[in-house]
């Protein structure tokens, strides 16, 4: 009898330990699961932003497309993993709609002019270039997935890197027009210089490059002209200062 009680009582401990084990391991692949649902909620989330923010910069229909897919993509992987959680089919269907509707609009719409007109606003600006740096590691990564070919990647990140460079370049010009205008000649030139450097480094190279570079060089020069005609003025001045001085030290004392 006591031997049956202790085999009885080493069964209990081992059904136990394994139901226990096999509680954990579910609860380990619920909280993986729950993990990889919370990413690509993320993704669609950053779609989304990414989206809305397109609307400060030129019309990208197939950016809007490529987004659109992405989010697709994630709220499929959402529905695999848990199939059972309310709403995911539909947001599935109008994730479908709309990347029908984005599809169609690319085909029969063309990119926009990357030409636009700078925000005044600091913080604007700030923005539009964060939106474009996020965008060009999104499609990166799309890339890399195998959800964009490398012809695709190539055209729109070629567009993203001419914007990103356009965007840097006229801000820079014109803190340095503003610069130059009220005489401030050294910061001017520093604007000018950095412009001007930034358009030597970047890989892209195309007719605006070009022509920024010929302006800028042609501005420079003003600006060296001007900095050269205000020191000549400037050491003038100085040593006209230092002649009336010395004509002041040398000159007749009067008798009292």
């Amino acid at each position: 009898m006591i031997a049956i009680i202790i085999g009885l009582i080493i069964a209990l401990i081992v059904i136990v330990v394994v139901v226990s084990s096999i509680q954990q391991h579910k609860e380990k692949l619920e909280a993986e699961k729950r993990i990889k649902v919370a990413k690509q909620k993320a993704v669609i989330d950053e779609s989304e932003d990414l989206i809305f923010n397109l609307s400060n910069l030129p019309n990208n229909p197939n950016i809007v497309k490529i987004l659109n897919r992405r989010s697709l993509n994630a709220a499929k992987t959402m529905q695999e993993l848990m199939p059972e959680v309310k709403g995911i089919k539909k947001r599935v269907q109008e994730l479908q709609s709309r990347l029908k509707a984005s599809e169609d609009l690319a085909n029969n719409q063309a990119s926009g002019e990357e030409n636009f007109t700078l925000p005044d606003n600091e913080q604007q600006l700030v923005g539009i270039l964060q939106c474009i740096k996020k965008l060009r590691v999104v499609l990166k990564s799309e890339q890399n997935k195998g959800a964009l070919d490398a012809q695709s990647f190539t055209a729109e990140d070629q567009r993203l890197a001419t914007m990103q460079l356009k965007i840097n370049i006229e801000s820079l010009v014109k803190r340095g027009t503003q610069a130059f205008n009220k005489e401030m000649l050294g910061s001017a030139r520093q604007y000018f210089e950095k412009a001007l450097q930034s358009l030597a480094t970047s890989t892209v190279k195309n007719e605006y490059v070009t022509t920024r570079q010929s302006d800028i060089s042609k501005q420079l020069e003003e600006i060296t002209d001007a900095l050269k005609h205000t020191n000549a003025k400037d050491a003038a001045k100085k040593a006209k200062s230092e002649e009336n001085e010395l004509d002041l030290l040398f000159q007749p004392k009067k008798k009292w």
